[in-house]
């Protein structure tokens, strides 16, 4: 089991699970502003050398930032606003419908009610002051720069605003593909849409500083790309022939989830469309390619989601209403991989292969080099072979106590049948007063090259500060901590160290 780890995953490091819009601010949700800069700061003084985060899209009905409206563009909601004040493009008195929301649990229809008008106000004064303002740069360099994608991002924008919000395949025909960037309806929203394109020129300016300042603090960024796209998204109304669609009608013929398992007895019924494998193939996965290499643009390393879908993903007729009636449907495997490698060499990459693994998902990991994922709170209750368990993992890995998606481990372990609270106290020879920090301390000494805390295990919290509930439609992703929970962690800083220094980290 203590093989050296193969590909990119080589020094033992540990870093740090959170989402940006859980950061603390005063604005609503979290942004790229001071309090980004201070927890980046927390982190490099506390000996870790990776920040990971969920993805960086602009989030739509449930807010999840796996169902977001372009696999390319940045959520809007991110931008500090502030910045934008001291450079001239907003007026103080702007911000105040912001400051109104506050800094605990983001409200995420409040948030689209008040921030997109400032956004556009923004826009609106750039324009009128003759473009003078470019804070981040040239934004007609920054247009060209990501041409690939982003006037049909825009325009896709700009069209769903035009028709209240209503999903693509709702639009007039003429709208329904890019087509529609001929139309005289595209002119006449013209404005409109480079607004959108200005507001991803203000997210990728922000985003690009920060980076440069993690970068500068010795941390690197752990990305994340959901392996499916969004059915209401620009990629999809944009390159409808590379998804399995009614191409008449824009609907889906069979949608995407998982089958049964530990998150629910129904399987997780998420309703993306799936992708046509063979027209990815026949182009030599041009669109893949070109996202990963959008990604990279933002990210050190990239975790690519629901790796197992590569292999073979659950295809469940369209119109289920569980998840139960799918079935297993071959993916385009290691031809995939070998493509991606060939076109963009030297990527790190991660490949949660959570969920239902077979022997031929555990070989396409193991062929690609990609390090997987161990989860400790999956570890117990079962027998000593679980491959979660510590003894049990590989060093090609990246282990967590848990992630986005399980709830804190001290929320786990209250909730968790006594079974398993049990085999946990006795695994680790402990009273189960403080089984974060015991979790926290396996995960440092796992032979795992890479282990990665959630900040509410690192801060002791329990399930009010859960981000993600998988299977639960609402509720979900609005969690933040305050500056001063981040000051008060600052006094682990010397254990955080020690053990840093202890398990080689």
């Amino acid at each position: 089991m203590n093989e050296p780890p193969s590909g990119w995953l080589k020094d033992r490091a540990a870093g740090v699970l959170l989402h940006p819009t859980s950061l603390p601010g005063s604005m609503g949700i979290g942004t790229m502003d001071e309090n980004a800069v201070a927890f980046l700061e927390f982190l490099a003084s506390a000996g870790f050398k990776y920040w990971q985060i969920c993805p960086l899209g602009p989030t739509g009905y449930g807010d999840s930032p796996y169902q977001c409206f372009s696999a390319f563009a940045g959520n809007p909601y991110l931008i500090d606003l502030a910045a934008l004040v001291g450079f001239g493009l907003l007026a103080p008195s702007e911000l105040a419908p912001l400051q109104l929301l506050g800094t605990g649990r983001v409200d995420f229809g409040k948030l689209y009610a008040v921030k997109w008008p400032v956004l556009f106000q923004a826009h609106a004064r750039f324009v009128r002051g003759g473009r003078k303002i470019q804070p981040y740069g040239d934004f007609e360099t920054f247009r060209e720069s990501q041409s690939s994608w982003l006037p049909d991002y825009a325009l896709y924008s700009a069209l769903k605003g035009h028709f209240d919000g209503r999903p693509w395949w709702d639009w007039p025909q003429a709208c329904r593909t890019p087509a529609a960037r001929k139309g005289s309806l595209a002119r006449e929203l013209a404005e409109r849409v480079e607004a959108y394109e200005f507001i991803q020129y203000l997210f990728f300016g922000q985003w690009t500083r920060l980076r440069s300042r993690a970068a500068a603090l010795g941390l690197a960024i752990i990305g994340d790309t959901p392996i499916f796209a969004a059915l209401d998204s620009a990629d999809v109304w944009a390159n409808p022939g590379l998804f399995q669609l009614n191409q008449k009608s824009g609907r889906p013929l069979a949608v995407a989830g998982c089958p049964p398992d530990y998150f629910s007895a129904d399987g997780q019924l998420w309703g993306n469309p799936l992708y046509d494998w063979p027209k990815h193939a026949a182009d030599g996965f041009k669109w893949w390619i070109s996202r990963l290499k959008a990604n990279f643009a933002l990210f050190d390393v990239v975790r690519i989601d629901h790796f197992r879908g590569f292999e073979a993903y659950w295809s469940i007729p369209a119109g289920s209403v569980t998840a139960r009636p799918g079935h297993w449907v071959p993916g385009p495997g290691m031809d995939f991989f070998r493509a991606v490698q060939g076109a963009l060499p030297g990527l790190k990459l991660i490949a949660e292969d959570l969920g239902t693994l077979t022997p031929e998902v555990i070989a396409l990991r193991d062929a690609t080099g990609l390090p997987g994922m161990a989860v400790l709170q999956f570890a117990f209750g079962g027998p000593s072979d679980n491959f979660y368990l510590p003894h049990n993992h590989r060093a090609n890995c990246v282990v967590y106590p848990g992630t986005h998606d399980n709830d804190t481990t001290l929320g786990w372990y209250a909730t968790a049948d006594e079974k398993t609270r049990d085999h946990v106290r006795r695994y680790f020879r402990v009273g189960g007063q403080e089984v974060h920090l015991d979790f926290l301390r396996a995960a440092y000494a796992s032979v795992s090259a890479l282990a990665v805390i959630s900040l509410p295990d690192l801060l002791g919290l329990g399930s009010e500060a859960r981000l993600n509930s998988p299977g639960v439609p609402d509720g979900n992703w609005s969690w933040r901590f305050t500056a001063e929970q981040l000051a008060a962690l600052a006094k682990a800083v010397p254990y955080l160290r020690e053990m840093a220094e202890l398990y080689r980290r």
